[in-house]
């Protein structure tokens, strides 16, 4: 049977676990975030290279006209990609970090449990063995 003080030593080794968990899945989410800016800030530069090179490329004043119209009309559609993106990576996230609290709390919920349990069993049994002990271990005295 555990003592109290090793089923207390666990729970914290639990928490230490939890806060682990929860760090690492923070990241993830950061991570994955930064990886979609990169890859949103490298698009846009190549879209912007291909447009300045088509510019560049233009034979007369209406084609110039034309591209710089074109160009100046950026689609919703990347926007909303992205957009959609970052909103998909923060639900994830914040499931996967919902998912690690609920079943954690649920396990320290049971040591927690399991060490309030132990204490008054063994507090029961000191009071059957010597019925002034539980009385002067919460005063502090000790008992002979």
């Amino acid at each position: 049977m555990y003592s109290v003080t090793e089923q207390l030593v666990s729970a914290n080794k639990v928490r230490v676990e939890i806060l682990a968990t929860l760090a690492d899945t923070a990241f993830s989410g950061t991570e994955r975030l930064a990886a979609l800016n990169v890859g949103a800030a490298r698009s846009l530069l190549e879209d912007s290279l291909d447009g300045i090179r088509a510019l560049l490329a233009a034979r007369d004043v209406e084609d110039l006209v034309s591209l710089q119209n074109m160009l100046a009309q950026p689609g919703p559609a990347p926007l909303a990609d992205y957009s959609s993106s970052v909103f998909e990576i923060a639900i994830q996230t914040r499931e996967a970090l919902s998912q690690v609290v609920e079943a954690q709390v649920s396990e320290m919920n049971k040591v927690w449990t399991l060490a309030l349990d132990t204490t008054a069993r063994q507090i029961v049994e000191m009071a059957q063995a010597n019925p002034v002990a539980p009385v002067a271990a919460m005063s502090g005295k000790k008992v002979a």
